[in-house]
């Protein structure tokens, strides 16, 4: 086999660079394709919270845990596919694809491993050119009415979204069929994943609100219909107590339905109090903080259902993806797109909070 070589910016293991992780931009030879594979070229890519995780080394080192010497990372964003093995049947060449990041499934085709993460052997978008598993990638939608930069913020996090919302939806109504959407409270701590499930969950008739502390990202919940909670209103010394009691009233003291919370240990035990009687609280992930404690005796006794999803399978890809072309449900065109050059300058105004966008989208090779 032969093998191939392209420009990336790579995260290297911390035995040949250490000291604190940063991306380096280095040539990055991989293995040509098999017959079920793609060469591929990246036009956008999206940046994702596993981005950093990997790059901070926290929980994980992915060098380590895939024991090779340097990784490339990314696991959302649109290609252009170039050259196809001999067994490839679902893309032909020259389609603009969405990338799927299931990087190693079970015999459910659910994800085990994430590409461009921990599945060992793969490799994300941040390089010129790529290779996927052909169940990798879904077709942009023909004569799609969005760009290709909201599909690119779409791949990663509108089809988690979509997994994670029709298993919580379902928990819901296993308990409380008799409650019609619109009486169904969903709420959300800030996130492009939350953002998205709210925006489902709204199209399907509930009421729908979200806590965040950004100006930017009020405004974009206002422009979406999704009510905001202003979290500046609330200081460290009792937030708790004042969030719970702005839920109370929201809720005529019911509490809420259905609660995402993909941020983690910092907020979850007031996640736990603000639902209601045979509630859901969902998670397809964390963010600052992946270890969490309950009451189960208090949680059994409130009937709550724990809902712990990861990404998706691939029908669910396409269902989301079919879904969000036919009702509009996709994140919004970007006003900013950084380009390739500028990809360690995004990483580190990411970490630092300083990016306001939900959906940070850079350039390859558009």
């Amino acid at each position: 086999m032969g093998m191939i070589s392209t420009e990336a910016w790579v995260l290297p293991s911390n035995t040949r660079r250490p000291g604190n992780a940063e991306l380096i931009r280095e040539a990055f030879t991989f293995p040509d394709i098999t017959p079920n594979e793609v060469l591929a070229k990246p036009l956008y890519g999206c940046m994702e919270g596993n981005m950093l995780h990997a790059l901070q080394r926290d929980p994980v080192d992915i060098c380590q845990e895939r024991s090779e010497d340097s990784v490339v990372l990314g696991n959302a964003g649109v290609v252009v596919v170039e050259r196809i093995g001999s067994a490839v049947t679902n893309v032909t060449e020259g389609e603009t694809c969405i990338v799927f990041g299931n990087g190693i499934w079970d015999e459910q085709g659910y994800p085990v491993k994430i590409l461009g993460y921990d599945a060992p052997s793969s490799m994300g978008v941040l390089a010129r050119s790529m290779k996927l598993h052909e169940r990798q990638l879904i077709r942009v939608p023909v004569e799609s009415e969005y760009s290709l930069e909201q599909w690119a913020a779409f791949s990663l996090r509108y089809i988690s979204a979509w997994a994670n919302w029709r298993v919580a939806y379902a928990c819901w109504r296993s308990q409380m069929q008799g409650v019609a959407p619109a009486d169904t409270v969903v709420c959300a701590w800030g996130g492009g994943v939350s953002f998205a499930q709210l925006a489902l969950a709204k199209r399907l008739g509930c009421r729908v609100m979200m806590a965040c502390s950004h100006p930017e990202r009020l405004e974009l919940l206002q422009q979406e219909g999704i009510e905001a909670i202003d979290r500046r209103q609330f200081h460290d010394d009792d937030f708790e107590d004042k969030f719970l009691k702005t839920i109370a009233e929201k809720t005529d003291g019911k509490g809420v339905s259905i609660f995402i919370d993909n941020i983690g240990t910092p907020v979850h035990r007031v996640t736990l109090k603000a639902l209601a009687r045979q509630g859901v609280v969902t998670t397809c992930g964390w963010k600052l903080g992946m270890r969490t404690h309950i009451a189960r005796a208090i949680e059994c006794l409130n009937r709550h259902i724990h809902v712990h999803t990861h990404y998706a399978r691939y029908q669910e890809g396409l269902d989301a993806v079919q879904f969000g072309e036919e009702y509009v449900w996709l994140p919004p065109h970007p006003e900013h797109i950084w380009s390739w050059n500028e990809i360690p300058t995004m990483f580190r105004e990411y970490a630092a909070g300083n990016i306001a966008s939900y959906f940070p989208i850079f350039s390859v090779n558009a």
